[in-house]
């Protein structure tokens, strides 16, 4: 039987947009059904859901990516059937995706304006592309040329550009699909002022986003979807986290975080007077315990990334001692640091940690041809055994065969997770593992997290979300403009604490 929203939304006279029966199969899967929903001019509609919950469908049909399998759709009073996003966008309607449409070798003003590039006098006006492109930046405080190849940003400012090309279409209703994920808290601030903005001239927006803490300060209701049906309807974002979760999973939801064990006393990791070779950091000392996670929090543009990076061996060092294991060593390139049973779990991982069109075996055996091939020889039958225990030991939804590009984020991630779980490493590290993913597969993740640690390995956790550095870390180092503002054992590790450092 089909769940029943816990609201019904019955104010339909004020809707600009309206959804009536929207359903979606693809062959024998329904991934989306019956859904009745109404965006109202001006307002910010929250659409919340697990990973595979239908809200990408929701939006894709919104948008004129995908066509919906039956129902219909109206818009400022007229039907509205769009037969692909230009023909959406001509309309009004834009959406900006969670994995960024970008194309590395543009400038920031030509991915703005691809596909609807400025001319004048016949000839393509870049003065003008640029102009537009810089005021949008400016607004959400990106302080870069137009003219800056977008391949030479950072993944924050990818998506800012991302939010940027939107803005300039002058669109009524935007559908934003999980736009802060790679956001530090100042750049956040400043998207939802311009949400606001937006709000206040009768834009209409739909905000898909896992972070739940955000939804209360920019939405004005609350839609849950939950196995491809709408299950509750709320007429005001004052909704408590845990009710929201709740109704996301389908159970009662009792701890997010597991209990973290105790460390052990042996360092695994000790660095000292680590510097940067191109000035993100300096002067960084720490140590890992084993069985110990490790937590380092900073707004964006602190070093965090760059930080372990160069731990694992794939950013340059200016200077600085490392000792793994009791040995003094320093990893000249990603190679060696896996040699020496160092991995890292980059914070782009369809960017640098996964080979979409490839298969997830195919995936998992990239990086472990070592152990699956000794004598030479890749053996499928050892392939796809490792695949499966992989696959077991993660939980992945998805078959040894199926493609990477195919799975959601959390299961995308968890394939990642999973290829290095079978190295056994010294020191695992992991860089925005949770980002764009689910309650659900966030919450296996924790576990596989703390697992490790409890199994003896030294862990090291960055995260951009506070809650989970705090929740999940022994002790946290907390860095600012590339410096060490201070190691904050978990007592001591509270919001105030971290922020008060983070943004000295």
């Amino acid at each position: 039987m089909k769940p029943q929203p816990a609201i019904v939304d019955d104010d339909s006279s004020a809707a600009n947009f309206s959804l009536r029966g929207i359903s979606k199969n693809y062959g024998a899967i329904r991934v989306i059904e019956g859904i009745d929903l109404d965006i109202r001019a001006g307002e910010c509609l929250a659409v919340l859901g697990e990973n595979g919950a239908g809200k990408s469908t929701l939006s894709s049909i919104i948008a004129g990516i995908v066509p919906p399998t039956s129902g219909s759709m109206s818009w400022r009073g007229e039907p509205f059937a769009p037969h692909s996003p230009a023909d959406a966008l001509s309309q009004g309607i834009g959406l900006i995706h969670q994995e960024m449409q970008l194309l590395p070798h543009l400038s920031i003003a030509e991915n703005v304006f691809v596909g609807r590039l400025l001319m004048r006098n016949g000839r393509l006006d870049r003065t003008e592309m640029n102009r537009r492109a810089e005021v949008q930046l400016r607004r959400l405080g990106l302080d870069v040329p137009a003219t800056t190849l977008v391949g030479n940003l950072k993944v924050a400012a990818q998506q800012q550009v991302e939010i940027a090309k939107a803005l300039t279409l002058e669109a009524r209703l935007l559908i934003f699909d999980e736009p802060t994920a790679a956001l530090g808290g100042d750049e956040t601030d400043r998207l939802f002022a311009q949400i606001e903005r937006l709000k206040q001239e009768g834009v209409a927006s739909v905000y898909i986003s896992h972070r739940l803490e955000e939804i209360g300060r920019i939405a004005d209701r609350i839609a849950v979807l939950r196995d491809g049906n709408l299950v509750a309807l709320h007429e005001t974002a004052r909704v408590p986290v845990r009710q929201l979760v709740e109704e996301m999973v389908g159970r009662s939801v009792e701890r997010l975080f597991p209990d973290l064990g105790t460390p052990q006393p042996r360092d695994v990791l000790t660095i000292a007077n680590f510097s940067s070779a191109e000035g993100a950091f300096e002067d960084i000392s720490l140590s890992v315990r084993a069985g110990e996670i490790f937590g380092i929090a900073g707004i964006i543009g602190a070093g965090r990334t760059e930080l372990v990076r160069a731990i694992a061996g794939a950013d340059r060092l200016k200077g600085g001692t490392m000792t793994l294991d009791g040995r003094v060593t320093r990893p000249g390139s990603p190679r060696e640091a896996l040699d020496m049973g160092i991995v890292l779990v980059p914070e782009d991982r369809k960017g640098q940690a996964l080979l979409l069109q490839k298969s997830i075996e195919e995936n998992i055996a990239v990086g472990n041809f070592d152990l699956i091939g000794k004598s030479g020889w890749v053996r499928p039958a050892r392939t796809r055994a490792l695949a499966e225990k992989a696959i077991a030991a993660m939980g992945v939804k998805g078959r040894p065969d199926q493609l990477a590009m195919r799975l959601s984020g959390g299961n995308q991630q968890k394939v990642v997770i999973a290829k290095w779980l079978a190295r056994n490493p010294k020191l695992f590290i992991m860089d925005e593992p949770t980002r764009g993913v689910d309650v659900g597969a966030r919450a296996q993740i924790y576990e596989a997290i703390v697992a490790l640690a409890k199994s003896g390995m030294a862990v090291i956790l960055v995260s951009s979300d506070l809650d989970e550095v705090i929740g999940l870390s022994h002790r946290v180092l907390v860095l600012s403009r590339g410096r060490n503002r201070g190691i904050l054992d978990r007592e001591h590790a509270t919001h105030v604490a971290i922020m008060e450092r983070a943004t000295h």
